[in-house]
């Protein structure tokens, strides 16, 4: 059973993990191909299309173990949707969490497309197209190498890793007045420390900043990345303007915010950035599932703020693990990735405390710092990527939503 680690019982068990400038850090992980490394083994069952689901599900329930990723899109796709399309697919296929990837689409144009991306960062990996073939012939193919990788994938060691191998992902979710002053400092404490160690780490959100917009890009690395922060935020409003609103009533902030004490999303802007610490500095400013090429470091990433799309997005671009500090209390999770869930909201730990992995409400009551609460989100961290299951993974929550930019042709 999947047990809540409070921070206090984290920071004062035996060993505790504490994380300092030039300190060192380690985690038991899967190096793939390509030098990566995963805290999962998992082998998918990878739709181009929508139409390509049914196959993906029949393979996964005839080779047990085999995961299945279903989703709405993949049709007459064009531009830079397309592009995101194919970029989130064959990120999703390379994630070091995945050890090999059987995919399926409609026709074989596309499903070759994706193939190729996939097996270029030299993962295992095999195509097939359902048309002149149907359904189950292509079934039967592809179950039959699905069952090959996944004997293969359960032979796989954990070797001893670094914390520069592990890239961490954040998101906050259903946030209220307790994500500003608890849960998202935990997590901006938990950045400047795995920062100063070497670690890649990520936020996104772009309509979240509204109104902190200005004070988040003072906190990037230099000039070049502060002005493409601030153009990337701009042209999302450029985007909400030709969409012919400037009213984001009922959507940001949401219901729940409102329900949880914030009224405006500047209020809800400035507990969001909290996730990004005091020291860390921003090395640069990815485009939706962009993988992070300037090395170690803090990265922005243009996502929605809705927690599936973003979280997908994230994975995509190469991240293992996810930080989803909540108030209300999100139940988001996500195939790939694990979802680590944290709160400061003592009314949440008690009536959702199966989604929470780690209850930060002491700091509320004056009995934590920040500073204990960040070194008790590492530990978590770390057991999770030595593979504990979150709560998230252990309750079953697959969430997984690609972004679209635009209608299909």
């Amino acid at each position: 059973m999947t047990r809540r680690v409070s921070a206090k019982s984290a920071t004062s068990r035996r060993g505790a993990t504490k994380v300092r400038p030039g300190g060192a850090l380690s985690f038991m992980g899967y190096r793939r191909e390509n030098g990566r490394v995963g805290v999962r083994n998992h082998v998918i069952a990878l739709p181009v299309d929508d139409l390509s689901n049914a196959a993906c599900e029949a393979v996964a329930n005839n080779i047990k173990g085999v995961l299945a990723i279903p989703h709405s899109y993949g049709r007459l796709q064009f531009g830079a949707d397309l592009e995101l399309h194919f970029r989130t697919m064959i990120g999703t296929g390379t994630n070091p969490n995945v050890a090999a990837v059987v995919v399926i689409g409609i026709e074989p144009g596309w499903t070759k497309r994706i193939v190729d991306g996939i097996r270029a960062s030299g993962k295992p990996c095999e195509g097939f197209a359902i048309e002149g073939n149907g359904d189950l012939q292509t079934i039967a193919a592809a179950s039959r190498k699905a069952k090959e990788f996944l004997q293969k994938a359960s032979e796989a060691q954990r070797e001893l890793c670094k914390a520069e191998d592990l890239w961490v992902a954040v998101k906050c979710g259903e946030s209220d007045t307790t994500s500003g002053l608890a849960a998202n400092p935990t997590v901006g404490n938990f950045i400047d420390k795995v920062d100063a160690v070497g670690m890649t780490t990520c936020f996104g959100e772009t309509s979240e900043l509204t109104g902190a917009e200005q004070v988040c890009a003072s906190r990037a690395a230099n000039d070049k990345v502060r002005k493409k922060f601030l153009k990337t935020w701009s042209d999302y409003n450029d985007m909400i303007l030709a969409n012919k609103t400037n009213d984001l009533s009922d959507s940001q902030p949401t219901k729940g915010n409102i329900a949880g004490g914030l009224t405006t999303i500047e209020e809800k802007a400035f507990g969001n950035l909290e996730k990004i610490g005091r020291k860390a500095r921003f090395v640069d400013v990815l485009d939706d599932g962009e993988t992070p090429a300037q090395g170690p470091g803090l990265y922005f990433m243009n996502t929605s703020s809705a927690a599936a799309e973003c979280v997908t997005l994230q994975a995509a671009a190469g991240f293992a693990v996810h930080l989803f500090p909540t108030g209300q209390g999100n139940v988001i999770g996500n195939p790939i990735i694990p979802v680590i869930k944290l709160t400061g909201n003592p009314r949440t730990v008690r009536l959702m405390s199966e989604h929470i992995d780690l209850d930060v409400s002491d700091i509320l009551r004056g009995k934590m710092n920040f500073h204990k609460a960040g070194d008790a989100l590492i530990e978590i961290t770390m057991r999770v990527a030595n593979g504990r299951l979150t709560c998230a993974e252990a309750l079953g929550h697959r969430e997984y939503t690609l972004t679209k930019l635009y209608r299909s042709a």
